[in-house]
């Protein structure tokens, strides 16, 4: 492997958009899941099935999990992301190709990121609405929509990536 370009790359408005969403979320998992902690019971819902249905029970510290997994998860993506020479791509890196390329990558992953929070968020309401008994598993479309939040832009990345070569 040759040596890739190492750039600064400017952040656009969307760009900066994505980053303001990812850290309001991360910050809004945090409130939601330690304003109802104190009203949630002894034992919660810690893992479902693929139907949605909640299949594992813990106790309530539990859903702190939630936020924290959440959290390293965006801050070593946030890391990561500074550093777009050391991802893998399905083509070359040149000099001439890097921005655009180095852009698309970064892009996907300010997006993913922002997804994961919005999924563990999502869990988390449903968490705290099930066991206030409130709701009954996270729901049959919880899997196809998480699901596709993540391969519909990763697919589009692969393919633009391997469009724009040059």
């Amino acid at each position: 492997m040759s040596e890739r370009p190492k750039l600064k790359l400017e952040l656009t408005t969307f760009d900066k958009t994505l980053e303001i969403l990812g850290w309001t979320s991360i910050l809004a998992i945090w409130v939601l899941t330690i304003i109802n902690y104190t009203n949630l019971p002894d034992t919660t819902p810690i893992h479902y099935n693929g139907a949605g249905q909640a299949d594992g029970f813990g106790g309530k510290s539990t859903i702190l999990t939630l936020p924290l997994i959440s959290t390293v998860l965006f801050i070593g993506l946030t890391i990561l992301n500074k550093f777009p020479h050391v991802f893998n791509y399905p083509t070359n890196i040149t000099q001439e190709n890097a921005l655009r390329q180095y852009t698309n990558a970064t892009r996907l992953i300010r997006y993913l990121k922002f997804i994961i929070v919005i999924i563990f968020g999502l869990i988390a309401f449903k968490t705290i609405q099930n066991a206030n008994g409130e709701a009954d598993g996270l729901g049959i479309w919880f899997l196809p929509l998480t699901l596709g939040l993540i391969f519909i832009p990763l697919t589009f990345y692969i393919i633009k990536t391997i469009k724009t070569k040059q």
